[in-house]
């Protein structure tokens, strides 16, 4: 419980997979991170250390998310902490499009298509989500299970995907369909909200001792 009795919530995005450097839609498939990856996570946990106390952590169901938030936990010394695996903070699933290489799957379907996919709203690779498919589940877990606990004060972790970590921007910052696709969070990217009396949310910046 932090002093002011508002709950915090960290969101980080999983570090460098070993898929990353490809250039592929890695979706639901389930790679590792790379050594650079693992570090990196260590690294932002070292810069939690000592800060901020966390009450539970959240992840998704995909191993690189999972490493993630162990070295996180590692790098940050928070021991016993209660972690929560669920799916519904998966990446977006790109179906058809999984584990094809980004170039060639331009060549195939268009520019224009993969553009839409990537870049829009409501546009679905075959088989697969579309963004707004990914925030309407991402949110209806984040409302039922992880928000009423902000509500009591906690500090909760979320460690996610690019597109899952979308979706709860979205709402956080409260951004229009338009905006939140091209929001970019870069891998090992930590992001801080207060929550207000009033269901607000506001970004803060680390260096704080709560």
């Amino acid at each position: 419980m932090n002093a002011d009795g508002l709950g915090r919530l960290l969101l980080v995005r999983h570090t460098e997979s070993v898929w990353n450097s490809l250039n592929v839609f890695t979706g639901w498939v389930d790679v590792s991170l790379s050594e650079r990856g693992k570090g990196h996570a260590f690294e932002v946990g070292q810069s939690l250390k000592g800060k901020m106390q966390i009450d539970k952590a959240y992840t998704s169901g995909l191993i690189r998310a999972h490493q993630t938030l162990d070295q996180i936990l590692a790098g940050a010394d928070l021991k016993n902490l209660p972690v929560v695996q669920d799916w519904h903070l998966n990446e977006r699933f790109y179906g058809n499009w999984q584990g094809k290489n980004k170039a060639q799957t331009a060549e195939k379907y268009g520019e224009e298509a993969v553009h839409a996919v990537r870049r829009g709203y409501a546009a679905r690779p075959p088989g697969g989500e579309s963004l707004q498919d990914t925030t309407e589940r991402v949110l209806a877990y984040f409302e039922e299970t992880i928000e009423p606990e902000l509500v009591q004060g906690m500090t909760l972790l979320i460690a996610a995907h690019g597109n899952s970590l979308r979706a709860l921007v979205k709402k956080l910052d409260n951004l229009s369909d338009e905006v939140v696709p091209g929001v970019e969070i870069a891998n090992g990217e930590l992001i801080i909200y207060r929550r207000g009396p009033d269901g607000s949310y506001v970004r803060e910046p680390l260096a704080l001792n709560h």
